[in-house]
């Protein structure tokens, strides 16, 4: 089966599991022990720090290893934050960073401390200067008031679209602030930008083995461990270190990022293929992320009317691993935060991720096999149906009723295009339903009312809320804002109104 979700964990590299397989005859133990054997494996230990470092452009004695990437984000924020408490309790990071950053961040939050997300743009790009533009430079808001710690990720792990890591660094240096980086997704594949204050990697990504985490803190930057005490890696991460699983991260990272410029250069190729030819092939599909500015692996893509999680189970009968970032594959029936921070359309999520070594031929299969999918998933939803006209909504009760149904819910504000007095409104009623229904029965109902006329979908799944407006913008509609769904006869949920512009 061709693995394409490199970005959840990579595949082992054959150099990881032949450095795995020596270091467990040779690094089993305890490199704090001064007999023989514990001196072994502390020279192991040692030279796996070296060679980690040497990559990911820091120091030895600043490379601290952990248990994985995750722990690695929430030590590094926690410690940090610690660390720089008289600075102020002020944290800063972008809208589309790791969940693991963002529960971090929760906890600093519920500790008291003040959180502020810098959005990004709608392919998932914070722009710098509006995350300077947000920093409390101590110099200036004085001590306790400034920003402790800013975070910004070097490359989404949804959508692969690069951040300006760098510009960021230059302009936190500026303020004062320290800027940890989240490199999960980058280590290995693409050089490190320099500037950062603290770093995080994780091996699985980049084909070491699970289990593994890399944090490095740069000389001078203050950080205090927010676990007790413990001896071990410097004593910011307590626990016995799994020798031989560092040592074969770092022998993978060391062969990885020697083989990226080609391999990336061949990925870059077949995922530039993905992304011209999925459009192409598969009708109302919208590629999300930087087209330009993006990871050589990673290409994500969203398929209107379509359950995500149902189009997975489909692209795997067809033997295809992939992930997904919609609503639809999550427990808690809750858009990707990522993409919702891009305000992209969120059902019918798929990501694919090409692991080193990936096949053209294995692309090649994939593309032919998605159409067929997609439509496989689509056919049982009837959308080639002549549109259905439903009974007539109940009246608007009054002009003033009417006005106020096509406001802005926070300002009382007409909303341009909305449903005027006296116009055709069509409700929608999709209360209860979860998505992709919403968008569906839109779509399948939208030709019963006339040119100009407004449709009322009526929705409680918070999905709605994005992927109506994007609909709309992919099928040349005019999305004209909400109301309460009281307004059109519902109970409970949101009333996402609808302009009829197509002929």
């Amino acid at each position: 089966m061709p693995y394409f979700d490199a970005a959840s964990t990579a595949p082992l590299h054959p150099v990881a599991r032949q450095a795995l397989t020596a270091a467990l005859d040779e690094g089993w133990a305890d490199p704090a022990r001064l007999y023989r054997d514990g001196r072994r494996a502390r020279m192991l230990l040692d030279a796996a720090r070296e060679t980690a470092a040497e990559v990911l452009g820091a120091r030895a004695d600043e490379v601290s290893f952990t248990a994985s990437g995750t722990q690695a984000v929430q030590l590094g924020v926690l410690g940090a934050l610690a660390g720089n408490r008289r600075t102020g309790r002020h944290l800063v990071h972008s809208a589309v960073e790791h969940s693991s950053l963002l529960h971090a961040a929760e906890v600093h939050a519920a500790a008291g401390g003040e959180v502020t997300e810098v959005p990004v743009d709608r392919l998932g790009r914070v722009d710098a200067s509006r995350l300077a533009a947000v920093l409390r430079p101590a110099a200036e808001h004085g001590a306790g008031r400034g920003t402790a710690l800013a975070c910004l990720q070097s490359a989404n792990h949804e959508v692969g679209t690069v951040q300006p890591v760098a510009e960021a660094a230059e302009l936190c240096a500026a303020a004062g602030v320290p800027l940890l980086v989240d490199a999960a997704q980058s280590a290995g594949r693409l050089p490190v930008p320099g500037g950062w204050s603290l770093l995080a990697a994780s091996a699985h990504k980049w084909g070491g083995p699970a289990g593994v985490g890399v944090l490095a803190v740069r000389k001078g930057v203050r950080y205090a461990s927010p676990l007790p005490a413990d001896e071990r890696e410097r004593g910011r991460v307590p626990g016995f270190v799994n020798v031989p699983a560092v040592v074969a991260a770092a022998a993978s990272l060391r062969a990885v990022r020697q083989e990226a410029e080609a391999e990336n250069a061949r990925l870059h190729a077949l995922v530039e293929r993905i992304r011209a030819r999925v459009p192409q092939l598969v009708p109302d599909v919208e590629v999300v992320g930087d087209p330009v500015r993006r990871l050589p692996h990673v290409v994500t893509f969203s398929c209107l009317y379509v359950d995500g999680e149902v189009l997975l189970t489909e692209l795997d009968r067809a033997g295809f691993a992939v992930s997904s970032g919609s609503s639809c594959t999550s427990s808690t029936l809750t858009p990707s935060h990522v993409l919702k921070a891009m305000g992209v359309l969120t059902e019918g999520n798929v990501r694919v991720s090409l692991p080193f070594g990936a096949e053209e031929a294995d692309v090649e299969r994939f593309l032919a096999v998605l159409p067929d999918a997609v439509a496989a998933v689509r056919a049982p939803l009837g959308l080639d149906a002549p549109p259905v006209t439903p009974p007539a909504a109940p009246p608007v009760e009054s002009p003033a009723a009417a006005a106020a149904a096509a406001a802005d819910p926070a300002t009382g504000a007409p909303v341009p295009g909305a449903a005027v007095p006296g116009s055709a409104v069509m409700v929608v009623d999709t209360l209860g339903r979860r998505c992709p229904i919403p968008v569906i029965e839109l779509a399948k109902r939208i030709g019963g009312v006339p040119v100009g006329g407004t449709v009322a979908v009526l929705s409680d799944d918070e999905a709605a809320r994005l992927d109506i407006p994007a609909w709309c913008g992919m099928r040349g509609e005019e999305y004209a804002g909400e109301a309460p769904a009281a307004r059109y006869g519902g109970d409970r949920g949101t009333a996402y109104l609808v302009v009829r512009r197509s002929g």
